[in-house]
């Protein structure tokens, strides 16, 4: 009887060795990366609280850092960025939802395989292509019949919106393909229509996966700035909610755009409107975090499981 060969065994244990720690080598520089970033807008948003006071900044309705009377009131820049958010989703979660329902649900796996692929394209296009479509195509053409501003918020907004489908219908298709069919089938069975089949079987057994494309989705939209930096302007101005379609007719400045716009001008280094953009990335950083924290709690508290 042949003895078994372990002259290998030495070299697969020293291979998996290094592939462990290489790995554990790269989960370590990510969260040591985020760690940093954090540090970073920590400290020098601090740095920035000592000289304006916290009530100022998350009260205030005047944001002018550089133009005299100065004033650090972020209030206009959220209500900005609230705008372009809520219009952007009244875009892309509808049809987003329903192009997710279409792939995972009607089309077949040759179109599929065309259709999903052809889709994510949107999501690789340069925002500055999309900011500048909106600037010289989207806002002439709305002119037509609407009293737009040259910058507004409803160029921005509809490009946002274009650009964050892929993302709600991506990943809302996943989570519907992975619904058992066995599902599906006892509701074939009952009867059922393939539309009521879709809208009351497959869309509430995927739904925590839906709410969480709804909220990353959301979570982009905030933090995009090449596209409202380009087509809603840089004027900081608080959202009338007596007037509702004003608010997207004008220019607006979102979070985003305030910290290019004072990134990039001609302001002192250690002075307090540079210090201000890390106090506004800081509130740009705590609202994503609500939102994906939200996201991870409603996930986990509608997540089906199935075996």
């Amino acid at each position: 009887m042949s003895q078994p060969d372990f002259s290998h065994d030495g070299i697969r244990t020293a291979r998996g060795t290094v592939f462990r720690y290489l790995f554990m080598l790269c989960a370590l520089l990510s969260i040591l990366t985020t760690a940093a970033i954090i540090l970073t807008l920590v400290v020098d948003a601090i740095a920035f609280f000592q000289t304006v006071s916290p009530v100022e900044f998350l009260t205030g309705t005047r944001w002018s850092p550089t133009n005299e009377p100065i004033a650090f009131g972020v209030l206009p820049l959220i209500s900005g960025t609230l705008i372009i958010t809520v219009g952007s989703a009244m875009i892309a979660l509808p049809i987003g939802l329903l192009t997710a329902i279409y792939l995972s649900e009607y089309a077949s796996e040759r179109q599929r395989a065309y259709l999903k692929p052809a889709l994510e394209v949107l999501a690789g296009v340069p925002t500055v292509v999309y900011g500048y479509f909106a600037l010289v195509y989207v806002t002439p053409a709305l002119d037509t019949f609407l009293p737009l501003s040259t910058f507004n918020a409803l160029s921005a907004s509809i490009m946002v919106g274009i650009m964050i489908i892929p993302m709600v219908s991506s990943i809302s298709e996943d989570s519907m393909s992975a619904v058992p069919d066995s599902l599906r089938e006892a509701s074939y069975g009952l009867g059922a229509t393939k539309f009521t089949v879709s809208t009351s079987v497959v869309v509430p057994a995927a739904l925590s996966g839906i709410f969480s494309s709804f909220i990353l989705a959301l979570s982009r939209a905030i933090g995009e700035t090449m596209i409202v930096a380009i087509a809603a302007g840089q004027t900081p101005r608080m959202a009338d909610v007596a007037d509702p379609a004003g608010m997207f007719l004008d220019s607006i400045q979102t979070m985003t755009a305030a910290m290019v716009q004072i990134g990039t001008g001609d302001i002192v280094g250690q002075g307090v409107a540079y210090k201000s953009l890390f106090a506004v990335g800081l509130a740009l950083f705590i609202i994503t975090f609500v939102m994906n924290l939200i996201s991870e709690i409603v996930a986990s508290r509608y997540r089906e499981v199935y075996r």
